[in-house]
């Protein structure tokens, strides 16, 4: 299945100016270890079925609270067709998430996703005439509501409380690292 503007892993996504060595830190300092990437491989049989039910909670979400849904409106009206396509990039983000792979291409792909929120680059994959920029105070605010309203989605059938609250504190932390990384077009140069 074609993702239009899903770029991951191709020539298209320019080089993350963050290292894999750097990108290993960040983990370190985040907790987040081989035990983590374990819970977020087992939470995708979980979360692949349900992408749409989780798809709708956050969009329901965004759609509800006007200072989020202006990140996708011009003339103060949400623009459907960037929406629409948004979100099946980030259906597939949630399968990425849960996939771990934490490789040069996925390090890369997430700069490509800072800037896509930023002025650097914001609207242009779809064409769209939205707001030029994700005010970063809404981008790194959102980790709680997203990972929150996950939890449920990670309970199943043979699934323990104990392997719920592992799979979401990975999700938790990959989440952190993330928006750390989509940050880096935001900070000053040299700060980051």
């Amino acid at each position: 299945m074609s993702i239009p503007g899903y770029t991951h892993g191709t020539h298209a996504v320019g080089r993350s100016p963050i290292t894999v060595a750097e990108l290993a830190c960040m983990q370190a300092s985040a907790l987040f270890g081989d035990d983590d990437v374990r819970w977020l491989r087992r939470s995708r049989e979980l979360v692949a079925p349900q992408v749409e039910a989780i798809l709708d909670v956050w969009y329901g979400f965004v759609a509800a609270t006007p200072h989020l849904v202006a990140s996708f409106s011009h003339g103060g009206q949400p623009q459907g067709d960037y929406l629409g396509a948004v979100r099946r990039r980030f259906g597939q983000w949630i399968l990425d998430t849960a996939r771990a792979e934490y490789d040069q291409a996925w390090l890369d792909y997430q700069h490509e996703i800072g800037l896509r929120h930023h002025r650097s680059k914001k609207n242009q994959t779809d064409g769209a005439t939205a707001a030029a920029i994700v005010p970063f105070r809404d981008l790194f605010a959102l980790i709680f509501p997203v990972t929150f309203t996950l939890r449920p989605f990670l309970a199943g059938p043979g699934v323990t409380p104990a392997e719920v609250d592992a799979m979401h504190a990975a999700w938790v932390k990959s989440c952190l690292l993330q928006l750390t990384l989509w940050s880096h077009p935001y900070v000053k140069d040299g700060d980051f």
